[in-house]
């Protein structure tokens, strides 16, 4: 369902922000850090574009004469990122057993997604802040993760930093590089879903996995 979502509402991404930033300027920025900040940051928001939004914002700042800056992309959305994971984590500390179990919100949280998340966090421990972060839906999930299951809040201020530092600007930097390349460019849209396909397979894997695990016990 995630991924249809994604592949309705993005296919025309590389037109829509070129036109909003054109109408609307600098707002851009605004808009880009709180499209990051909801989606790291809110656990019932996980189908948000992470990774095809960083390679479409790299792409758009290659491009000659594209008034979006590299530079001050790269900063504004590391600072989304850090600021969402925490965001997450502090949610997850103090209102994850109440927002899972008594919310009226907890219908927006699939238990399937935070269980997935939950087995990544059992078997990696800190490191999973850091690998979540290239893992859509359990980007999203990880953080809350780590607050409901107490991690100490400074080393996950060193994971959650590395990771957002990593996935930002190996996003930026692939559409940097690569979106602008002919082939690329002339199939755009279709790179798009690509990418979204490509960071979604962990999490589709993790999921086989899962099930066929509950298969074998049962």
């Amino acid at each position: 369902m995630s991924f249809l979502l994604i592949s309705s509402l993005f296919p025309k991404m590389s037109t829509l922000l070129p036109s909003f930033l054109a109408q609307y300027g600098g707002f851009t920025y605004v808009l880009l850090f709180l499209l990051i900040f909801i989606e790291t940051g809110i656990v019932i928001f996980p189908f948000l574009p992470g990774d095809s939004l960083l390679f479409l914002c790299g792409s758009l700042a290659a491009m000659a004469g594209h008034p979006l800056s590299l530079p001050l992309l790269w900063v504004i959305l590391i600072i989304a990122a850090v600021a969402g994971d925490a965001l997450n984590f502090e949610i997850g500390e103090h209102g994850g057993h109440y927002l899972t179990t008594q919310s009226p919100l907890r219908r927006f949280i699939k238990p399937n997604y935070l269980h997935q998340s939950e087995q990544f966090f059992s078997k990696h421990g800190k490191a999973a802040i850091f690998l979540g972060r290239f893992m859509p839906i359990i980007r999203t999930f990880i953080p809350f993760t780590a607050g409901v299951s107490k991690m100490h809040f400074r080393s996950f201020v060193s994971y959650n930093i590395i990771g957002a530092v990593s996935w930002v600007t190996i996003g930026l930097g692939a559409g940097y590089l690569f979106g602008n390349v002919p082939v690329v460019k002339n199939h755009f849209e279709l790179i798009i879903l690509a990418v979204v396909f490509v960071s979604l397979l962990p999490a589709v894997i993790l999921a086989l996995k899962h099930k066929g695990g509950a298969q074998n016990e049962d």
